[in-house]
């Protein structure tokens, strides 16, 4: 017995009829994590020595100068769909909460269509806009028309991809936005109102500061869905994202396995990061919420409980001094 485990033992209270009970011991989960272990290690050597990976050519295209291309253009369809897609979300919440029976209407009809309706299906018909309408115009309704573009110049096949998967996510990121705004608790816009502040600055200095801690788990999960529904835009079509230029160069080569496993290599990469991205907003947005930044320093001594204490007894002795005086 060691030196430090004979002073915690004469530490110890000496207590009659002292019973030493050992821990009960379960071995189903020593097995399970065994067993997992096993498979994992099974399962990692398979895709180590298996030679129809073929991972020299895996590494040489890994940083081909198209794939690089490829992972480009698929940021760059992320983050511009969303960003579209989150600003329009916003708005359709408000819309769907609004007391004018239009704006609810409109709402629900947009969410309604967009979310019955496949992705692929509306790529197609961003596609083919040019073809529905050769012209687009600038004027008085049905009145005279001022200005006039071509379709296929202002819709080219990037923008039209942009537009397509950003309109699509609005109507699902409009419906998570609508159920984080509900979870304030009314209280807090009653409270703003009652100090004089706008319907706006309500929304934006109140109510969305705190919706955004219930907002940002599933928005993250979307910005992960919408990486990987960029590989849909070969509908409009449009050609540079990375599946497509993996599946050409697979086509060129012959080598369909070691050209997937490099898509797929980049599509982890590159969720791996927008994973710790949204674990930190989880945690920005969720201060003050789960015990976080709360401290008796953050507080201030005015606003302990002593201190409280202390100035509610002085009041009440004031009270009853006022009440004496008075009598």
């Amino acid at each position: 017995m060691s030196e430090k485990s004979k002073k915690a033992k004469q530490a110890e209270p000496d207590i009659p009829n002292k019973i030493d009970a050992l821990p009960q011991r379960r071995p189903g989960p020593i097995i399970a994590a065994v067993i997992v272990a096993v498979l994992a290690a099974q399962f990692i050597h398979m895709i180590i020595t298996n030679p129809n990976f073929e991972w020299p050519v895996v590494w040489t295209y890994l940083f081909n100068e198209h794939v690089l291309t490829g992972v480009a253009w698929t940021l760059f369809l992320t983050v511009a769909s969303m960003a579209i897609a989150i600003v329009l979300a916003v708005v359709l919440a408000i819309m769907r909460k609004s007391s004018n029976p239009v704006l609810r209407g409109v709402s629900w009809f947009y969410i309604w269509f967009f979310r019955g309706t496949p992705v692929y299906t509306q790529l197609v018909f961003w596609g083919l806009i040019s073809v529905l309408m050769p012209k687009i115009s600038l004027g008085i309704p049905f009145g005279p028309e001022f200005w006039t573009w071509d379709t296929a110049d202002i819709f080219t096949a990037s923008r039209a991809a942009v537009l397509g998967l950003a309109l699509n996510e609005a109507a699902y990121l409009a419906e998570i936005v609508r159920a984080g705004l509900e979870a304030v608790d009314p209280g807090q816009r009653e409270a703003a109102q009652a100090l004089g502040m706008g319907p706006s600055l309500i929304m934006r200095r109140i109510i969305l500061p705190q919706a955004m801690r219930i907002i940002i788990p599933p928005t993250g999960n979307e910005v992960i869905g919408m990486l990987k529904t960029t590989s849909l835009v070969l509908a409009v079509p449009f050609t540079l994202e990375l599946q497509y230029v993996t599946t050409t160069l697979a086509n060129r080569v012959y080598k369909p396995i070691p050209l997937l496993l490099v898509a797929a290599i980049w599509y982890l990469v590159i969720t791996s990061v927008l994973m710790v991205l949204q674990s930190k907003l989880e945690k920005h947005f969720g201060r003050g919420f789960n015990g976080q930044g709360a401290s008796v320093e953050a507080i201030g001594p005015a606003d302990s409980t002593e201190t409280r204490r202390a100035e509610a007894s002085a009041e009440d002795r004031q009270d009853v001094q006022m009440i004496g005086l008075n009598a």
